[in-house]
This record gives structure tokens, sequence and C-alpha cells, in this order.
């Protein structure tokens, strides 16, 4: 584990992106952009290691969210077996870059000094007046260019522990997505049991997606806590779109979501709007429904929200959900044990014999309608390797299935083999294919 640290806007999240190979960290001139750690892989001549971008290392005294960055990075260097210490070669050093170097020398982990924006001679000439902070050599290296990040690399592996190889990782990833502001760091929290990501009463505080590695009832889970999702119209330029950009790849890299609603706000269009993201990338999805604790939890209350509930995600009628209060802990673990169950779902593989019974029930029962004048006649159905569950139907005539007959079809599937909590696909071709 390497953590990347050091004071706001000194170009840790580009060095970051420059290392892993891809952009993975936000990138923008604003101090502060990175606020809670992030995480990747990174490989250097044939070893891999986790890497980590913090937020940047300022003065707690600033503000609540300073200080809470602060405790971010502090963990970082905590979690990390070696330590980036980022400078801005071309502004010298800063009061608070003095206060950093004794916190590492306290820390006892090996740290490598980067003098970042060292675009030229003047930069590495001006970055020897980083020896005083008493870390020893000083590496200068320019991210935006990739000028020195060879040779960081290499001082990076040099200090690395010795460690055995392990078998690839087939860990379950479990998205937390949901509108601003409705608890999913909170949730997180709970969950993993420190405070991993940052949690604040602003809206928009996390704008990173956050891996966090935890063991959950004998099992690794990976759990990615997402940016709250706008409405499309007021996603703003720059953080937000890329925040927005950020979730949907979270979606798309994980096996289930946890769709975070507000249980003092009701069901918004935006909540159901993110259900279609999740919809789209074909993963599993559950719902928590959080803040349960400040609501009126009486069985007319219960009774209310199950229905709002059953009416808003009739799209989805095979969703489970959840009454969470992430401040609390109700339910939070019970949240995730169903959203691995749907894991579980998402891997099972139906006999090809087991298929054709149900094909012959269903049709029997309610053939489907002739298609310019002539029957659909299926002869084949078998299950195919997909993101999610797929079953491929061969018909005579596979333009001639209507999209309700398709839902017929899938609702025969799922009464006699379940995949509760997840979207199933269903394909049709040519019988003469």
């Amino acid at each position: 584990m390497v953590a990347i640290v050091g004071r706001p806007n000194v170009g840790k999240s580009t060095l970051f992106n420059r290392l892993v190979g891809e952009r993975i960290a936000i990138v923008e001139d604003i101090p502060g952009t990175t606020r809670d750690r992030i995480y990747a892989t990174a490989e250097w001549r044939g070893r891999e290691f986790s890497l980590i971008d913090t937020g940047g290392l300022d003065d707690p005294k600033l503000g609540e969210i300073e200080a809470a960055v602060r405790r971010q990075a502090e963990a970082a260097i905590e979690e990390a077996d070696v330590v980036m210490y980022v400078l801005d070669a071309q502004a010298g050093i800063l009061p608070v870059e003095h206060d950093v170097a004794d916190l590492l020398r306290r820390s006892g982990k090996p740290v490598l000094l980067v003098a970042n924006k060292a675009d030229s001679w003047r930069g590495e000439a001006q970055a020897a007046e980083f020896y005083e902070l008493g870390l020893g050599e000083v590496l200068t290296v320019s991210a935006i260019q990739g000028i020195g990040t060879g040779d960081l690399l290499d001082k990076v592996v040099e200090r690395l522990p010795v460690s055995a190889d392990e078998e690839e990782s087939a860990d379950p990833r479990v998205a937390i997505v949901g509108r601003p502001n409705v608890g999913k760091s909170s949730f997180l929290n709970a969950l993993v049991g420190s405070e991993r990501a940052v949690v604040s009463e602003v809206p928009g505080t996390t704008r990173d997606s956050v891996d966090s590695l935890v063991e959950f009832e004998g099992r690794r889970v990976v759990l990615v806590d997402t940016a709250g999702i706008r409405r499309r119209g007021r996603i703003e330029e720059g953080i937000e779109k890329y925040a927005l950009m950020r979730t949907a790849h979270a979606l798309e890299r994980a096996d289930v979501a946890i769709l975070m609603t507000d249980a003092t706000e009701g069901i918004t269009a935006q909540d159901v709007h993110i259900a279609g993201y999740a919809l789209e990338a074909q993963v599993g999805l559950t719902l928590a429904v959080n803040k349960w604790d400040v609501v009126d939890r009486g069985p007319e209350m219960t009774a209310n929200v199950e229905a709002e509930l059953a009416r808003e995600f009739h799209f989805v009628p095979w969703i489970k959900h959840h009454l969470v209060s992430a401040k609390t802990g109700r339910n939070v673990p019970q949240t995730l044990a169903g959203a691995l169950a749907i894991v579980e779902e998402r891997k099972r593989r139906i006999p090809t014999g087991d298929l054709r019974d149900m094909l012959v029930d269903v049709v029997s029962a309610h053939p489907p309608t002739q298609y310019k004048g002539k029957e659909v006649r299926f002869s084949h159905v078998t299950q195919a390797r997909g993101k999610a569950p797929t079953f491929v139907f061969f018909t005579d005539q596979p333009a001639g299935v209507h999209f309700t007959y398709q839902r017929y079809l899938e609702n025969g599937i799922r009464e006699r083999f379940g995949f509760a909590g997840t979207p199933i696909k269903l394909e049709f071709k040519s019988a003469h294919e």
C-alpha cells in the first residue's frame, strides 16, 4: 500500500493518475478537489501495489471539512507501507509542510520526498530547499509531463515489503449509490466500522468513488461509496460532471448496487432515475430506505412506505428493500447480507433441460400471439454467459415476440428459478442460425 500525501493543489491527483495509467482521480485546478481516499492498483517492473490518493493535508483549524480530510490522509498514512510526500517545486516550502514532515517522521513509515512541477532546470534547482525538511533525498518529477516518474516508481518498488503473490481477487463488489446527502458515507462507515469516508451534512461531500475492502461474515467484500447523483439539468461542469461519470463507472464495475433513499423525503424522481442507471449497467439492485430512526415507524407509516416503493419501482418488481438507519446501525448488516445474496443469485446456472421444461409449460399455458398471420414457435432455450443472467430463446420469428410476451417469459423464469434482486436479459434468435 502506497499513500500519496501533501497539502492541497500540489498535483497529487495528477501524479496518481500518471502512475496508475488512467484518469481515476478527479483533477481540477481547485484546492481540495480530492477529499476521500481513492484506491487503485499500479504495476511497475512486475510488482503490483495499491496506490492511495488523499485529500490535501491542511491546517485542521480552517474548518470542519479540512479537519475531516486531514483525518482521512492520516488514516491513509497509517495504512500505507510507503508514503509519497508531494510538494510544489515552484511554490517552495509553506509552514504547514513542516508540520506534515513531523507527522511523517513520527509515523515511522518509509517516506519518498517528491518535488512535483519541476518542469525545467529552474524547478529542479528550487526543489533543493526541500532537503531542510529532513526527510532525505528529494526526487524531482513533473506529473503532467511524466518526467522522473520512472525513477520514482523504482524507489517505490525498492521500499515495498516482500509479500507472497496472491491469487487474483474475485471479491464481490457492492456499489452504494443514491442522491446527495441521503447518508451513503454514513452507511459505508457503519459497515466498515471506521471513518473511512468523509461524513458531512453538506450535500456532495463525496465526489469520488471510494473502494473499501471489508470482511463480512467470513468473506471479503469491496464496498464502493459513490458521489451523489443530481438531476441531469443540475449537474455543473467540472467536478459534478466527473462525479456522475464516476458513479456510472462504479455501477459498471459492480456486481450489485445498494440504492439509498431518504425516508424523510419519500421516493423522488431522481431515486427512480438512479435505479434506471443501475438497470442499464445490468447490476443487481436492492433498496435501503435510510433515516428510518427519524420518521414515525408505526404499522401505518410502514405500510405507506412499502406501497410507495411498489408503486414507484414498478418497473423492477423483483427488487427488495430494507428499512435502515445508518446512524444507529439498524438493518445495515442485513442490507449488505441481502446484497451478497443477490451476488450469488447472479452466479446461478440453470440446466438446459430445466429451461426447456419451463418453456413448454409457459407456452402451453399462454401461447404467443400470431405475427403477420403466422404462429410464433419456440424450438429451444439455453442460458448464456453475460454480466446479468442471460437466456437465449430460439424461435422461427424473433421479431414476432412482443415485449409483453417477453415480460411473460421473464416472469416464468423468475417464478420457476428465482433470480431475486437482479435483472435478467432475454435474447431472441432465429431457430435457423
